[in-house]
């Protein structure tokens, strides 16, 4: 997502600082035609750059901390052999306004385009879900906006469709943030729609807004960006 956001054929949302082509060489596989897996023996791959969004009161400006984290981090030995890295991993989160939580498709979502198997099943997605849940309610209840992006949109809905449907228009006639949150929870977050109120309980004061994103279509790739730039940036 972060690669493609960098893509110069942008509508309201533009990567500064970071040049496209150099990016893509540095994280995409032309052989196998998709990006490079993380180094599992790496804990953590951070990379800053400033995200500019257009808004009818002129650009407003991100700094984003893009970090790229090995599965194991996420696994309590994990954790307990690299207590350091571990410590830091959370004093960059702990220190976020602006969480994004790009989220797979599960298996039995996925239409065509994709290998099933390479995919978590219903199941393994939801109890994945839930440790998402515990690890904000535990390590990040204080983030003030977490965006829950269910992502590779292409795989499991008509992108072209949705994004017509969501796209943002500055002084013109789309939803606004909570039809465009009420509208993606409704269609595509129904099955943890409990652990989501549960979730927004245990922020303390923050909001959870739901997206659906794809590389394949820039309406709902730029719209979380759009989001926080309504709401965190600054000139």
């Amino acid at each position: 997502m972060a690669l493609e956001l960098a893509n110069p054929k942008s509508n309201y949302v533009q990567v500064i600082g970071q040049d496209y082509l150099d990016l893509k060489n540095l994280l995409y596989d032309e052989g196998q035609q998709k990006t490079k897996p993380t180094d599992k023996d790496t804990a953590v791959n951070s990379r800053s750059f400033d995200i500019q969004i257009q808004l009818p009161s002129g650009p407003k400006y991100i700094p984003l901390s893009w970090l790229d984290t090995p599965g194991e981090v996420w696994r309590k030995s994990w954790q307990q052999d690299k207590p350091d890295e571990w410590q830091r991993f959370l004093t960059e989160l702990k220190q976020s306004e602006g969480i994004l939580l790009i989220l797979p498709p599960y298996r039995e979502l996925i239409r065509s385009g994709a290998k099933p198997e390479e995919f978590m099943t219903r199941q393994q997605w939801l109890n994945r879900f839930e440790q998402w849940v515990d690890f904000f309610h535990t390590d990040c209840k204080k983030v003030r906006h977490l965006l829950l992006c269910f992502n590779k949109a292409d795989l499991f809905c008509d992108v072209e469709k949705e994004g017509r449907q969501l796209r943002y228009e500055p002084g013109g006639t789309a939803m606004n943030w909570q039809q465009r949150d009420a509208y993606v929870r409704r269609r595509y977050f129904t099955v943890v729609e409990d652990k989501i109120q549960f979730l927004v309980r245990g922020l303390s004061g923050g909001t959870v807004r739901c997206f659906v994103t794809s590389i394949h279509n820039r309406y709902l790739l730029e719209l979380p960006w759009i989001y926080l730039g309504t709401f965190l940036a600054s000139r």
